[in-house]
């Protein structure tokens, strides 16, 4: 249990969580601002893509320590790189949504 524990405990674990709790706060604000909140979005949501990078950078996690020679341990960074990036998008246009204005490379 403590290998869980100690798993989940990563820094960049914490990082992803974060991003996701924002990610979702802001989605359901501005859910609220334009007035179509479903919720059934959000349940979808959270069964999608927040099982998928927690989860799945939690498998990777344990790959890593089961085979450490695998890439050098850059499997696990770049998968974290790519979520976060990820994560930020996603963060962006929900502030976009928020009327927060944006450049233009970033409404694309």
């Amino acid at each position: 249990m403590s290998e869980l524990i100690a798993l989940f405990g990563t820094l960049q674990m914490q990082v992803i969580v974060i991003m996701i709790a924002a990610d979702v706060v802001l989605g359901i604000i501005a859910a609220l601002v334009k007035k179509d909140l479903l919720w059934g979005k959000v349940a979808d949501f959270m069964k999608g893509p927040i099982l998928a990078y927690v989860l799945g950078f939690a498998v990777l996690e344990m790959v890593e320590q089961a085979l450490p020679g695998l890439a050098y341990g850059y499997i696990v960074l770049v998968a974290f790189i790519l979520i976060v990036i990820a994560l930020l998008i996603s963060i962006l246009k929900n502030l976009g949504r928020l009327g927060l204005p944006l450049p233009g490379i970033l409404k694309k």
